[in-house]
């Protein structure tokens, strides 16, 4: 046999061979003759007569399917389990076994059919039976598939507790509930629905970011009814708290009537991972009460003292940092504050919680815990150096008229976010020898700021002292729905500013606040009258 030319694909069928003779026999002579087109017309009597069409569609049958097929990528995705099979068993193919399979002139079964198929194995017959195209598809697909993996609430929970990853687990949110109901009265309808409400926004925020949420019911707390610590038992509560959950560092204790405002600030983020640049150790900074800092060097307390004791910012290391607490227009603001585990911390909270102290001063101390605290602060120096300062509005901001009256915001808003300044910045201190104009500029920009700025997007807001005067159900209920506004999605933007009501909750708003401001008003002009009343009696008595 031999080949002088290639063989031509004639378009009517079969194949042109050129000088390609071969031995015909036959049983009366041994001539030879060309072979002339291939296949022969004997074969194409036997087996039907073969087409170019019919060797493509052959083809086609052998690489997945035809045209179409290939570019539905829905469809490969569903293909019969039977051809995967082929694809999966098959093996590695020389160049000659596919020419054949192309031609039907054989058809493999897989060489390793019947051995185990190792996983490198699979994804390199993945890889050959999927296209470019394919694979960048599969690729997209996975990749969507980890995110919504990631995204799913339990398991964004997971990540975010745990401690080489998130960091949550480090955090405890100390709740305590039914104030009062054990000890001193029982709780009506309103309360039920502000203790509701408040649970569900900390038990949300915790979810979220994985921290632990501690619920102290304040009924089985009825040993404390014939002291004097009644009310103010939270240092107690955060004692067995730190008993509880041994593996957290920070403790976060909440009064029942605050609001997380913003729930999409971690802790971290928002505080702990710019601990030094958030805090203020020198209370010089904003001193609304005028303590003494740092301690007289005449005094008789300097000699126990060492130099970083003495210091007026301590050693501005945020790893000594014990206890974060924010100041209000009156001083020490315990609705909302920080301490962590530690001897040092261990020590503080026996001497806040010592009983002799409150048998001697409960009658001085109208304020309970936090009067006690600032005493504390004022006669131990030892506890400064561990103690900083955040600024109000950044976790304990409060609603109008609660501390004060609203100042707002500069007309231009303030040099920076309160998220992004340092707080230790020397221009922000309010000394006397300041420029009072420039403070007055400021309003509620900085540490001096007490009061919740909307433009600002202020963490956590505390309805302190709505029990005198004030409903603390209402203006709770009118924050959560600020809340919500504030973080609702794009599209339900979308929706409510086409439904315009966007413009009818403003407005709503706008005359629930004025109503408040009357109401608020009424109420301070009947108590002093009725302080001028009892004024009169005691002077007619």
């Amino acid at each position: 046999m031999s080949l002088e030319a290639a063989p031509i694909a004639r378009r009517g069928g079969g194949w042109i061979s050129p000088g390609l003779t071969t031995p015909d026999l036959k049983p009366a002579d041994y001539t030879t003759r060309s072979r002339g087109s291939s296949p022969s017309e004997r074969i194409g009597r036997d087996m039907g007569p073969p087409t170019w069409a019919s060797a493509k569609a052959s083809s086609a049958r052998v690489h997945g399917g035809s045209r179409l097929g290939r570019n539905a990528y829905v469809q490969w995705l569903l293909a019969p389990l039977s051809r995967w099979r082929h694809y999966m068993m098959a093996g590695e193919q020389n160049d000659r076994e596919v020419e054949k399979e192309k031609l039907n002139r054989m058809r493999g079964t897989g060489n390793n059919a019947s051995a185990d198929i190792q996983w490198q194995d699979i994804m390199r017959q993945c890889k050959q039976h999927m296209t470019r195209r394919r694979r960048l598809q599969t690729g997209v697909i996975v990749l969507l598939l980890l995110i919504w993996w990631l995204a799913t609430p339990p398991l964004t929970r997971w990540y975010r507790r745990t401690s080489f990853l998130g960091g949550g687990s480090k955090f405890v949110i100390i709740l305590a509930a039914n104030p009062g109901g054990g000890v001193s009265e029982w709780k009506g309808g309103r309360e039920y629905a502000i203790e509701k409400a408040s649970m569900r926004n900390k038990q949300r925020y915790a979810d979220r970011w994985g921290y632990t949420l501690e619920v102290a019911n304040l009924v089985d707390k009825k040993e404390y009814s014939h002291e004097w610590r009644a009310g103010w038992e939270k240092v107690d509560i955060i004692k067995n708290a730190m008993r509880k959950h041994r593996d957290a560092e920070w403790f976060w204790w909440l009064d029942l009537t605050t609001v997380i405002m913003e729930p999409s600030y971690s802790l971290q983020s928002h505080i702990f991972n710019s601990l030094t640049d958030r805090t203020y150790r020198d209370i010089n900074v904003y001193n609304p009460q005028k303590i003494e800092h740092p301690v007289s060097k005449t005094s008789e307390s300097t000699f126990f003292l060492d130099a970083t004791t003495l210091s007026a910012a301590g050693d501005n290391r945020a790893s000594s940092i014990d206890m974060l607490i924010p100041q209000d227009c009156s001083g020490f603001s315990l609705g909302s504050f920080f301490v962590r585990r530690s001897d040092w911390g261990e020590r503080i909270l026996d001497a806040w919680w010592d009983p002799i102290s409150y048998e001697q001063r409960h009658t001085q101390w109208t304020h309970k815990e936090q009067d006690a605290l600032h005493h504390i602060y004022t006669t131990q120096p030892w506890i400064r150096s561990r103690v900083a300062f955040l600024p109000q509005r950044m976790i304990n901001a409060y609603p109008e008229g609660a501390c004060g009256n609203d100042q707002g915001l500069p007309a231009r808003g303030c040099p920076k976010p309160l998220r992004k300044i340092k707080v230790s910045d020397p221009a922000l201190a309010l000394s006397e020898n300041q420029d009072p104009e420039k403070l007055e500029a400021m309003k509620e920009c900085g540490v001096r700021g007490v009061h919740y700025q909307e433009k600002e997007r202020d963490f956590l807001v505390n309805m302190a002292g709505c029990q005198w005067g004030r409903d603390c159900a209402e203006e709770m209920h009118d924050f959560a729905d600020l809340s919500y506004m504030l973080n609702r999605g794009r599209w339900e933007r979308f929706k409510n500013w086409i439904s315009g009501q966007d413009r009818r909750d403003r407005e709503e708003m706008v005359r629930e606040k004025e109503r408040r401001r009357k109401a608020k008003e009424e109420w301070e002009v009947k108590e002093a009258e009725f302080k001028a009343i009892m004024a009169d009696g005691e002077d007619g008595g």
